[in-house]
């Protein structure tokens, strides 16, 4: 529950692992295991885990704007470095510089979380302390929120630089409940060296996040989560339909995560209310993924389905009421591997086929079909920008997205994932000129 994970295992997160597995000169098969434990106490209270990443990418988009013209090749290297500092049992301070890299055919402006010479990722201090079966923390500085649903706040490893956020993090838990409260603001990242990274004064993200564990033995055993939330977005400059103005957003809702048997799923219900500038804010999601595994075997076969709703209407009309959804800073990938559209304005279901056809590789099949809701609205990509013209055009249907994923396992250091995705595009793109695509990308990754 939380951001807790299982000891002597890789995370996306490098904050999350615990290595102090490592310890013990027996749990080390080879040199590399040792930098996950580096005692500077004799007694081991003191030590420092270092990490990094190599990621050599290459992505390749045809009519990359959805307009008829030339493919775009981007040729990606990210490199991290991170370091943790672990004092006693309450004290630690974590680290994480990055490195983006970026070639290729076609590359336009490309943005600092694509190309950066050197970035500060993560820096901060925790304080963590018991009362009684209550455990307490306190995190201050740069660093990862995805205390949520992953549509709804992810640290984007899609990015070649991650997202974070400057601020601080409060929790209390137990075994079974727990409440996170937090205030951030973004990071406005510059493309030089590790001077031109600030804090955006002009973002704030704060909020409460609870969460509870359900009763082991429902559904004849299953381990489900009840996280419901409360946050505020507040932008200063936040533009909509070509009008920029001060925003703030309430999100008001709860998260459902887990498994019961050998069903998984993952369903959110948020509304947002709020106001940017003069217009009120009215909106609202249901996000629903679940999927069955055929069998209690480890490599069962998996289907299921997706299927989302974010309401539209406003977006592109500065004389309506807002009622088009955004993220704070949600899974930018989800919808499509392109970054072609997001949860805003947007219905979009999909079945879903995951099977692992030998040890260690997992393939992943999707169909999805994608509407708006909302036809006097516009069509947005995944950075909330919209489709000029959409807005002018009638017709829901906006696309159908055939989608691959191929993710090989190769050690737990030491991975390959690809994947393939063609957009189809519908009448309510055709009919504002816009057009097809094929994307296709590949990287392997080595951690450690």
């Amino acid at each position: 529950m939380g951001d807790r994970w299982p000891a002597g295992r890789y995370s996306m997160s490098r904050w999350a692992e615990d290595w102090r597995i490592m310890a013990d000169p027996e749990e080390r098969r080879d040199p590399v295991d040792r930098l996950k434990f580096l005692p500077i106490a004799a007694d081991g209270a003191v030590y420092v885990t270092l990490s990094g990443e190599v990621r050599v990418r290459v992505n390749y988009t045809d009519n990359p704007q959805l307009r008829d013209g030339s493919h775009q090749r981007q040729d990606i290297l990210r490199l991290v470095g991170g370091a943790d500092l672990h004092i006693g049992d309450n004290l630690r301070l974590f680290g994480e510089v990055a490195h983006g890299g970026l070639g290729g055919l076609r590359l336009g402006d490309p943005p600092a979380s694509l190309r950066n010479r050197a970035v500060l990722q993560q820096g901060f201090a925790e304080y963590g302390t018991r009362a009684g079966v209550v455990e307490l923390g306190a995190r201050v500085g740069r660093q990862e929120f995805e205390d949520g649903a992953n549509l709804l706040v992810a640290s984007r490893d899609n990015n070649t630089i991650r997202f974070a956020l400057d601020g601080v993090r409060l929790w209390a838990r137990t075994s079974r409940l727990r409440l996170t409260a937090f205030d951030l603001r973004y990071v406005a990242l510059g493309r030089g060296g590790f001077g031109d990274d600030r804090t955006d004064r002009g973002t704030r993200f704060s909020g409460i996040t609870a969460g509870v564990v359900l009763p082991t033995d429902l559904f004849g055993g299953s381990a489900l989560y009840v996280d419901p939330f409360l946050w505020r977005v507040r932008e200063d400059d936040r533009d909509w339909s070509g009008t920029p103005a001060r925003e703030s957003r309430i999100y008001a809702g709860a998260r459902i995560w887990g498994e019961a048997g050998r069903v998984s799923v993952e369903w959110t219900l948020n509304h947002q209310r709020g106001r940017h500038g003069a217009r009120p804010i009215r909106a609202w999601q249901a996000l629903m993924e679940q999927t069955v595994a055929l069998s209690n075997a480890d490599d069962a076969p998996e289907i299921g389905f997706h299927l989302d709703y974010a309401s539209g209407g406003g977006g592109a009309s500065p004389d309506e009421s807002l009622r088009a959804t955004s993220t704070p800073f949600g899974n930018n990938i989800y919808y499509s591997y392109g970054l072609f559209l997001t949860p805003s304005n947007l219905v979009a279901f999909a079945p879903i086929v995951r099977v692992q056809p030998a040890r260690g590789i997992t393939l992943t099949l999707e169909h999805q079909w994608a509407w708006r809701p909302n036809d006097r609205d516009s069509i947005y990509r995944a950075n909330t920008t919209h489709y000029v013209g959409t807005a002018r055009v009638r017709g829901h249907r906006i696309a159908r997205l055939p989608r691959a994923q191929l993710q090989w396992t190769i050690n737990p250091r030491l991975s390959f994932l690809g994947r393939l995705e063609y957009l189809d595009a519908q009448e309510a793109l055709t009919r504002a000129g816009y057009t097809d695509s094929v994307f296709a990308a590949g990287w392997v990754s080595y951690r450690f």
